[in-house]
């Protein structure tokens, strides 16, 4: 199963007392449907709506009151309205009619005792000035690819992912899990990719299903652009993106084209709606709050590290390596690290964080800046000694503590390490394929090192 973690954070809301209707958001295939599908599952009674179809759309469009509503969804499903307490309705491809989404309010207002569930694809396309938001009337959970453990899981490897989460991790599963990873880092995190490598273990079968990911956010182009012109800049950040994920930005000229920096901007931000790239700015602090720097270039980040293998033509390289670092100049496997952090994040606002500090020959970048107990821990993805983490040191000499944290081919070990000015400070030394167990370890290492 998918997005195990995720249906546990399900469970957890369809038993609030004060629970809202959920809405789920996300990027296309990344399973929203299949998963509220398994979670229904769990319900006496479970209304599958898509908005798509006409026949499921009319009773929103025909909104008169709610009564009149809830006893037409009950009556074109062939459910009994009189069981309304252990009952899902999950209304999906919601974009598709947004005076729906309007209506949600009116499940917390007049029928409480209903789990409501709203997804769709394009989602903040109606998130627009005409369409009356309903504040703090619904909840919202953002839902990614699926991250290493549910890769574990789906793969059926569960004595490999009961000693990933186990921490610390022992020497003897270290091997094992170098490897699994790897194979993760090639294949990515789609569902549909997953599923059909645990089913045929054949990566030669993979290719035409990638195509036709890409495929589909190409078409969706028009769905989202506001003219002609539009949907060929899109295009081409779409085509141009992937080989810019990971690196810090420039619109103008994005992607060796002649287009300016507005018309790019304006694209990528566009494109962030679909949630297949995501823009990443800096702080340039060591202290919360967070505080992103918006006149600074930006990271971009894209949806899936193997949909951009693939498109880079990076699948055979990966094959046999010893060390991700090595492959794509190390910018894949700080693209992957970023999106194992993400996987794990389910609410609306959050993401990815990383530090700079851009000085006449003392420039300095951190991967990622990760708020931890009041401190931003940073977290390096290299290989290498200690020596060589020459922003990380600087990075701590303005630090208020003394952790860091390394992501890197080697073991799990704890060292010191010091900065040019002699501060000492902690290093929390991690193999990559832990980037989805970072919180977990820094507790560990709280509670059983001496840190400031």
């Amino acid at each position: 199963m998918f997005h195990r973690i995720i249906l546990k954070d399900l469970r957890k809301w369809s038993q609030k007392k004060d629970r809202k209707p959920l809405v789920i958001r996300g990027a296309r295939q990344v399973g929203k449907t299949s998963l509220v599908h398994t979670f229904g599952e769990e319900f006496e009674q479970y209304l599958y709506l898509n908005l798509e179809l006409p026949a499921d759309r009319q009773p929103f469009v025909q909104f008169i009151s709610m009564e009149t509503l809830l006893d037409a969804l009950f009556f074109i499903k062939n459910k009994s309205s009189a069981k309304r307490t252990n009952t899902l309705i999950f209304i999906d491809e919601i974009q598709a009619c947004p005076k729906a989404f309007q209506i949600l309010r009116y499940f917390l207002e007049q029928s409480p005792e209903i789990a409501v569930i709203a997804a769709g694809s394009l989602l903040e396309t109606i998130f627009r000035p005409d369409i009356s938001f309903p504040v703090g009337r619904v909840e919202f959970m953002v839902l990614r690819p699926v991250s290493f453990p549910e890769f574990l899981a789906a793969l059926g490897e569960e004595s490999a992912l009961q000693q990933l989460e186990n921490i610390p991790l022992k020497d003897y599963a270290q091997g094992k899990l170098l490897q699994l990873f790897h194979s993760y880092a090639l294949i990515g995190g789609m569902p549909e990719i997953v599923k059909t490598y645990a089913e045929t273990r054949d990566l030669s079968s993979l290719a035409t299903i990638y195509d036709g990911l890409l495929s589909t956010y190409s078409d969706d182009v028009e769905k989202y652009a506001r003219n002609e012109q539009q949907v060929q800049i899109i295009r081409h950040v779409i085509r141009s993106g992937f080989s810019e994920a990971g690196k810090r930005i420039k619109f103008q000229g994005f992607g060796n084209s002649s287009y300016g920096s507005r018309d790019i901007g304006e694209a990528i931000r566009t494109l962030e709606k679909t949630m297949l790239f995501a823009l990443v700015y800096p702080v340039t602090g060591s202290r919360l709050p967070l505080a992103p720097d918006y006149k600074k270039a930006p990271r971009l980040q894209a949806l899936d590290t193997g949909m951009m293998n693939f498109a880079l033509g990076l699948q055979k390289e990966i094959i046999g390596t010893d060390d991700l670092s090595k492959i794509y100049r190390g910018t894949l496997i700080e693209h992957l690290c970023g999106q194992e952090i993400l996987a794990l994040q389910q609410r609306a606002i959050g993401g990815l964080n990383f530090w700079v500090r851009e000085k006449k020959a003392s420039d300095a970048e951190v991967d990622f800046i990760l708020p931890f107990e009041g401190k931003l821990v940073p977290v390096e993805v290299k290989s290498g000694k200690e020596g060589k983490l020459r922003s990380l040191h600087q990075y701590m000499e303005e630090a208020p503590h003394t952790l860091a944290v390394r992501l890197y081919a080697g073991g799990l070990s704890i060292s010191s390490a010091k900065t040019p000015s002699g501060k000492i400070y902690r290093l929390l030394n991690l193999p990559y394929f832990l980037a989805s167990q970072v919180e977990g370890y820094l507790t560990w290492f709280t509670e059983n090192t001496q840190v400031v």
